[in-house]
């Protein structure tokens, strides 16, 4: 085992002043047990904890290091940006050339509001909806994370028509009376809601390609009639891109699966590794928000220099640089073959494992069974995967501490760590 005693020691004293020692559940490896490790540095594809362990590390800051940690592009604009002052809460010219940017590359985006976090864009996002439409009822996915808001932490109801109840304590029911949670790749469930509810839906958001449950993607053609029943009814279409936004295509999942949505949420990538949100869409749509019209959203931080440095240097490297072209055909490269490997190394240790893949982002069950939706996830055998996890760490692995969370490659990592990764990982497997 690996020796960790500083970030043991410094685990023991954040205890005592932050809740659960951790400022985000997920890091405190309760799914996994253990102790978290602390990092100091991180460069490319590695991350080193406070003890001088160096650690492979395909959890990317959750996302958004897709070009790498302490990029150096990324590095000299956040750098150069700082030299002019940190915050100005006055429009400051990175601001307009983001929204170009993204509103380029996103042909559904004709207009962007840019806010703090992918929680606040999917919030505003919902908000604006409901202000558009003029209706109440939103309809959420059992298994897809949009961030914190209350209205979102809502868990499925007993039944496909019934609405969902708080996720949270602290959470009122009255705020989750107007959202409908089904089951992922459930066109049935769908069109029952609808038909229970017509004209009174204002939209439905969804990841795309959900990652906040493992990673599964959706079924040949359910992105199709998502937007074909939307539309129909006079709801709006909301692609949480958080996550897969300028990872899975430089235009994100809708320039993938060639989906155009009403309304998409933005974040992690576009701020190159700093706080960041966004959401964009229709021009007519986003004309609703204040100061235009009477939907209002605002933030002391949106559009925060640092940040928008930071994203366009991170934007322009993987879209704008002629050189860049290739960042994409590399990641799914590389995310072949690690889902090769990682197959293989499963057959070979005689573990049942089922890999999903999409692009750069992937998730390794350990159930012999296809993954859909979240109900097919919690099928997967979670004590397997704490030992996994920890014989990974071991060795200087490091995956995300849950089996419920998405992996992210990276333009850094190369076949030689990859190679490293599945040799560990038909190791690790065979003493399971």
């Amino acid at each position: 085992m690996i020796p960790r005693a500083k970030s043991e020691a410094l685990f023991a004293e954040a205890l005592k002043y932050i809740p659960g020692g951790v400022n985000s559940p997920v890091r405190a490896f309760r799914a996994v047990g253990g102790t978290p490790f602390f990092v100091n540095k991180a460069s490319g594809c590695r991350v080193w904890d406070l003890d001088g362990n160096e650690y492979i590390d395909y959890v990317g800051t959750w996302g958004p290091a897709i070009l790498g940690h302490a990029y150096p592009k990324i590095v000299s604009a956040v750098k150069a940006a700082a030299d002019h002052g940190t915050s100005f809460g006055i429009p400051n010219p990175f601001e307009v050339m983001m929204a170009k940017l993204i509103s380029s590359a996103v042909p559904s985006v004709q207009k962007v509001r840019m806010c703090n976090s992918g929680t606040e864009a999917c919030m505003s996002a919902i908000r604006l909806a409901r202000g558009f439409t003029k209706r109440d009822k939103i309809i959420k996915f059992d298994g897809c994370y949009h961030g914190h808001a209350d209205s979102l932490l809502v868990k499925a109801g007993s039944g496909a028509l019934t609405f969902g109840q708080p996720d949270s304590a602290g959470v009122p029911a009255a705020f989750t009376q107007h959202t409908i949670v089904l089951p992922f790749n459930d066109e049935e469930a769908v069109k029952a809601a609808f038909t229970e509810n017509k004209n009174q839906v204002a939209g439905i958001i969804l990841e795309p390609v959900p990652g906040n449950a493992g990673l599964y993607l959706p079924k040949p053609g359910y992105l199709e009639f998502l937007r074909k029943i939307t539309k129909a009814d006079g709801a709006l279409l909301i692609f949480d891109e958080v996550m897969t936004g300028f990872r899975l295509a430089f235009g994100g999942a809708q320039e993938r699966f060639g989906i155009t949505p009403d309304l998409s949420c933005f974040g992690k990538i576009i701020g190159g590794g700093l706080p960041v949100g966004a959401f964009g869409g229709r021009a007519e749509i986003m004309d609703c928000l204040a100061p235009l019209g009477p939907v209002y959203q605002a933030g002391t931080l949106s559009g925060n220099p640092l940040a928008m440095a930071a994203g366009i240097a991170a934007l322009e490297e993987l879209g704008g640089n002629p050189k860049s072209q290739n960042a994409y055909p590399r990641l799914d490269q590389l995310g072949a073959q690690l889902e090769t490997g990682m197959k293989d190394a499963a057959k070979s240790a005689g573990v049942p494992v089922t890999f999903n893949r999409c692009g750069s982002m992937f998730c390794g069950y350990f159930t012999s069974e296809p993954v859909h939706n979240v109900s097919d996830a919690m099928k997967s055998d979670r004590e397997r995967f704490k030992k996994f996890f920890h014989g990974m760490l071991d060795v200087g692995i490091y995956f995300a501490p849950s089996q419920f969370e998405a992996g992210f490659l990276s333009t850094a990592h190369s076949e030689a760590d990859i190679e490293r990764t599945v040799g560990a990982a038909a190791t690790v497997m065979k003493a399971l």
